[in-house]
């Protein structure tokens, strides 16, 4: 696991992935593939926590720490999802109420 040192960014400056995003660094691709590698990077965190779960109980796994952090970095990944989800669908419904 790979450690970024923290810095502070100037005001009203895009920080990291999103500043590479609105420079233009990005190849282009559509929402719904955004949404598609967001969705893969979230079952690839639950498929990592599964496998550091099952080495636990194989015991292959000398420092538990791991395996919580690797939990808990699915969990919180799918509780965003999650969120994720429900915003969207309330702004379908919002869009959907609206009159013409």
């Amino acid at each position: 696991m790979q450690v970024e040192k923290l810095a502070m960014a100037p005001a009203g400056q895009p920080v990291g992935n999103f500043a590479d995003k609105q420079n233009g660094a990005t190849s282009g691709g559509s929402f719904g593939d955004m949404l598609l590698a967001a969705l893969n990077n979230v079952n690839d965190l639950q498929n990592v926590a599964t496998q550091k779960n099952i080495d636990l109980v194989s015991g292959n796994v000398e420092d538990i720490s791991e395996v919580m952090i690797a939990g808990e970095k699915a969990g919180v990944a799918m509780q965003m999802t999650v969120a994720v989800s429900n915003k969207i669908l309330d702004a379908y419904r919002e869009v959907m109420r609206m009159q013409l």
